[in-house]
């Protein structure tokens, strides 16, 4: 396997806090020469509790009203697109599953949604991206960033072959990842925000 090598050396921290029912993930890296990171996460999520079905009922809302496109690979093209109109329109909620198996090129190359979304905060202000939940058990996913970018993945490529906590398997849509971002693509990608 070849292996890509960045300049530099670079020393990489992460802090998990957890405060009440909050967990703050803060990322922080030096490195002696320009080089290219994104450090980010991916935890999964089912509100409804693990081994509990699929989320394709859990409501979502997210601030962007841009996307970008992938490629046949999931890489993003470097395009921006609006989500007016679409199935990737989430500025109002909507349920996971409501729009997921749509007829649209992007939902068949990503099985699902495996998406990054251009977020309308401010770049480097920290402000909530996204909001997750769950009818059944009323909880909330709240996810606050500084970056701008945020990746929502709901599990399509989940097949059962990962095992959770009591034994219990990771199916097709049973989790969702909404990961804090900037664009794989970003040394690319003019037009993506960045970050100084």
């Amino acid at each position: 396997m070849a292996r890509k090598v960045f300049p530099g050396t670079l020393t990489t921290t992460v802090r998990y806090i957890l405060k009440g029912s909050a967990l703050r993930i803060e990322y922080s890296a030096t490195t002696d020469k320009h080089t290219v990171l994104n450090l980010t996460n991916h935890s999964y999520f089912n509100l409804a509790g693990q081994g509990k079905g699929d989320v394709l009922g859990h409501v979502l809302k997210i601030d962007a009203s841009r996307m970008t496109p992938v490629d046949s690979t999931l890489i993003p093209t470097g395009e921006l697109k609006s989500v007016a109109g679409t199935p990737f329109d989430f500025r109002t909620p909507h349920a996971i599953g409501e729009r997921i198996n749509a007829d649209d090129a992007q939902l068949s190359l990503g099985k699902g949604y495996d998406h990054n979304f251009v977020l309308d905060h401010p770049e480097g202000r920290l402000a909530e991206a996204a909001e997750a939940y769950e009818p059944t058990t009323g909880r909330i996913l709240k996810v606050l960033t500084t970056e701008p970018g945020l990746q929502l993945y709901t599990g399509n490529f989940l097949d059962g072959s990962i095992t959770g906590k009591e034994g219990r398997v990771y199916n097709r849509r049973f989790a969702f990842a909404s990961k804090r971002s900037i664009s794989r693509t970003l040394p690319t990608t003019p037009a993506f925000p960045r970050l100084s």
